[in-house]
C-alpha cells in the first residue's frame, strides 16, 4: 500500500525537488497555536511535519527542544490531546503528518489503541528515537494492522551491517542522523554525510532523509543536494521560543520555513 509519505516524495521527485520536513513541538506553546503553525508552514513551503510529543525525559533531544518540551507539557498537552487537534486540522489540510515520540507515552496510552486511533486522526508515520527495528516488536503488528509507517533512525557510526538492517526496515523514509550527539548540535562534514547517504541507498529503494545540525537556508541548501529530504527542528523551535510574545510569531517562523525552502528549490535548480 502507497503512503502518504510515499507519494509525497514520489511527487517531489518528479518535479526535481526534495522534502523538506518542518519540525516543531505540538503544544509549544500551544495546541490552537501548533494548529496554526502547521497550516502556515505548509503554505511558506514544507512538504511533512513532524510533530513532537512533549516527554519529561527526551534522550535524543538537546536544550532547545526540551524547553519546547517542557513549555508544551506546561501548557497542558498530551498525546490524546495532539490525536485530538490532528482530528481537527484535518479539516484544513492534508499535509503528511508525522509523530516523533518516546515510546513510553505509547506504552502507557496502549499500542493498538494508539496506532488505531492515531490513524483515525490523520497520522501519517512514527518515529520514535528510543525504539530501534529490533526493539519494535511491540509496535510493528499495531502499526502495521493500522497502516502506519514506522520511520527508523540510523547515525554515523552504525556498521555496514546494522545500517542495511535498519534501512530495510524503515517505511516512509530512512532518518539519517548527520551526527553522534543530540539535536541542535552543529552541522556535520558534509562531505561524510554524502558518503553515508550513498551507502545507505545501496541497500534500500526508500528515501533517506538527514537531520539534525540544519540551521541556516544554505544549510538546508547543501542537504538538499545530497538527500532526499531535509529535517529542521532546532532552527524552527528556537524561532517559536524567541517570537512566543510577540503577535506575529506564527508569521515569522513560517517566514524562516519559506527562506528554508526557496534555498533548497534554488540550490536544486542550479545543479539541473
Amino acid at each position: 500500500m502507497t503512503s502518504k509519505l510515499d507519494h509525497t516524495f514520489a511527487q517531489l521527485r518528479q518535479n526535481g525537488e526534495k522534502a523538506l520536513i518542518a519540525y516543531v513541538m505540538a503544544g509549544d506553546p500551544s495546541l490552537p497555536i501548533t494548529e496554526q503553525l502547521v497550516v502556515e508552514l505548509e503554505q511558506a513551503g514544507a512538504d511533512i511535519i513532524e510533530l513532537g510529543v512533549p516527554f519529561s525525559d527526551p534522550i535524543a533531544d538537546g536544550p532547545v527542544i526540551q524547553q519546547a518540551a517542557e513549555r508544551a507539557l506546561r501548557s497542558g498537552t498530551s498525546l490524546r490531546a495532539i490525536l485530538s487537534m490532528i482530528t481537527g486540522l484535518r479539516k484544513k489540510t492534508q499535509i503528511p503528518l508525522v509523530l516523533m515520540a518516546y515510546y513510553n507515552n505509547i506504552h502507557a496510552f496502549g499500542p493498538e489503541r494508539f496506532c488505531h486511533e492515531a490513524a483515525q486522526a490523520g497520522v501519517d508515520g512514527l518515529i520514535l528515537p528510543d525504539m530501534p527495528p529490533d526493539e519494535a516488536g511491540p509496535l510493528r503488528g499495531p502499526a502495521a494492522a493500522a497502516g502506519l509507517p514506522l520511520i527508523f533512525l540510523l547515525a554515523p557510526t552504525s556498521t555496514p551491517e546494522r545500517r542495511t538492517f535498519v534501512a530495510q526496515q524503515s517505511q516512509g523514509f530512512v532518518y539519517y542522523v548527520s551526527l553522534t550527539g543530540i539535536t541542535g548540535a552543529k552541522l556535520a562534514n558534509l562531505d561524510d554525510v554524502a558518503k553515508n547517504v550513498e551507502k545507505i541507498r545501496k541497500v534500500t529503494k526508500v528515501p533517506v532523509a538527514v537531520g539534525f545540525g540544519v540551521a541556516t537556508p544554505e544549510d538546508a541548501a547543501k542537504v538538499a543536494a545530497i538527500a532526499d529530504g531535509v529535517i529542521v527542528g532546532s532552527a524552527i523551535v528556537k524561532q517559536i521560543a524567541s517570537h512566543q510574545q510577540k503577535p506575529d510569531m506564527v508569521k515569522h517562523v513560517a517566514g524562516f520555513v519559506r527562506s528554508l525552502k526557496t534555498a533548497m528549490r534554488s540550490a536544486q535548480l542550479k545543479a539541473r
